[in-house]
């Protein structure tokens, strides 16, 4: 059979059987900044859910319908299991939801904060607590020195 006879709903249903998002093993904590990117996400995805459905003709696009299908379920879940998580202990202990820096053997300084990973970017300062960085720091107090990757950090400052 010719590529020519190929009928292109099949390629629409298979464009529209999309895998669910994975979702993590760890427990979903998050920043009180992180439960509202949640909301805001979750509240996108309805919408999208509510557009794709108002469009009408399934059959003619599924690809939006499967993608909204898909994102509704992951950022329902995602908000169904998250754990609000506030710092808490000492003020210069490194934990979830703190700003931590750090002065690496090279003499450089780095800041972030420790989030959940749903509100993880390190290129805007946050990093995910399941991160090797963070799991090396995570306890740790200002003056403490610990090996990540091979290499030793400092923790400077702590910041609430």
């Amino acid at each position: 059979m010719a590529v020519a006879f190929t009928r292109e709903e099949d390629y629409e249903a298979q464009a529209a059987d999309l895998p669910d998002r994975p979702v993590s093993p760890h427990p979903n904590l998050v920043t009180a900044t992180g439960l509202a990117e949640l909301d805001q996400q979750l509240a996108s995805a309805r919408a999208a859910y509510a557009a794709a459905q108002a469009q009408g003709e399934v059959s003619t696009d599924r690809t939006a319908m499967a993608r909204a299908t898909r994102d509704l379920r992951y950022w329902s879940a995602r908000r169904a299991n998250a754990q609000l998580t506030e710092p808490g202990g000492p003020p210069d202990k490194v934990q979830f939801g703190r700003t931590i820096e750090i002065e690496r053997e090279d003499g450089r300084r780095q800041a972030f904060r420790i989030v959940g990973e749903d509100e993880a970017d390190p290129a805007k300062g946050s990093i995910s607590y399941v991160s090797p960085l963070a799991r090396a720091l995570l306890g740790k107090s200002v003056g403490e020195v610990t090996s990540v990757n091979g290499a030793e950090v400092e923790v400077v400052a702590v910041r609430a």
